[in-house]
């Protein structure tokens, strides 16, 4: 028997314990559902919304299917992620190495990262409409500030005895940061990616109800519309899912990142 709580559970436990709460809050949603206390075009039951889920596998709602909705979401999502990562990661470990750059951006991102995403959305909708700037734009200003942050923390506190014996044989700025700065702050820029990658997928959902022709978000908007509670649920259903798999992604990566550096 376990005493102390601190301790780490075994794999086989804790998949126990995720499957004994996972049938547990499918029970309560069945039990609300079933009891007739909630409407069912308000809350259907987790039967309906599986069998939706399976009918728009194959067929059409709002132009499109929802393996197709999802690949339209996913690919807009990948090119703002990506683009967040392309900027921010370079320029978080500038910031961390040039002291005159970081007091010169530092003022003016700290204001703009406290901007929530969805705030960027009426911005997107003026400037892009509903093409796919829009909601790479919102993705973007999500994903953007954890790579920042990460990568300029790594570079901050990377020992000082490397950037040392760096120094001491003639490496320059820009090799400092390439070959000092960046193997040393890998670890926490891939942190820094698994933030990014949560908040950057949560803003294109937000950013698809209102900026989008297509994708999972949108896909829910007009479930809303006509009325379609089983559709909309559908889709947060499937929002989960690929997030839960991202996640998973990132995940294992890091453990790969953090194994090659000899940290776990």
């Amino acid at each position: 028997m376990r005493l102390d709580p601190r301790l780490p559970i075994p794999r086989n436990e804790s998949l126990l314990l995720g499957a004994i709460g996972f049938f547990a809050f499918l029970g309560l949603w069945s039990g609300i559902a079933a009891s007739g206390f909630v409407p069912r075009s308000f809350l259907p039951a987790p039967w309906e919304v599986a069998d939706r889920f399976t009918h728009l596998l194959t067929n059409t709602f709002a132009g499109f299917t929802l393996p197709q909705h999802l690949a339209s979401s996913f690919g807009r999502y990948a090119m703002g992620f990506g683009l967040a990562a392309v900027i921010g990661i370079p320029l978080g470990l500038m910031m961390g190495w040039f002291r005159w750059l970081d007091d010169m951006v530092t003022p003016v991102f700290d204001a703009l990262r406290f901007i929530a995403p969805i705030a960027w959305v009426p911005f997107a909708a003026l400037w892009f409409g509903t093409g796919i700037g829009g909601p790479i734009m919102i993705i973007f200003s999500g994903a953007f500030p954890p790579c920042v942050i990460n990568a300029y923390r790594g570079a901050r506190y990377v020992e000082r005895h490397l950037i040392e014996a760096a120094e001491m044989l003639g490496t320059r700025s820009f090799r400092m940061i390439t070959e000092v700065l960046l193997p040393a702050s890998i670890p926490s820029i891939v942190a820094g990616l698994r933030v990014a990658a949560g908040l950057g997928w949560q803003s294109l959902v937000g950013a698809e109800l209102i900026v989008a022709s297509s994708g999972v978000g949108y896909m829910m908007v007009q479930g809303q519309s006509a009325v379609s509670t089983t559709t909309v649920v559908a889709g947060m259903v499937a929002i989960g899912i690929i997030g839960v798999l991202i996640d998973v992604a990132l995940r294992a990566f890091e453990r790969g990142v953090r194994r090659a550096r000899g940290l776990d």
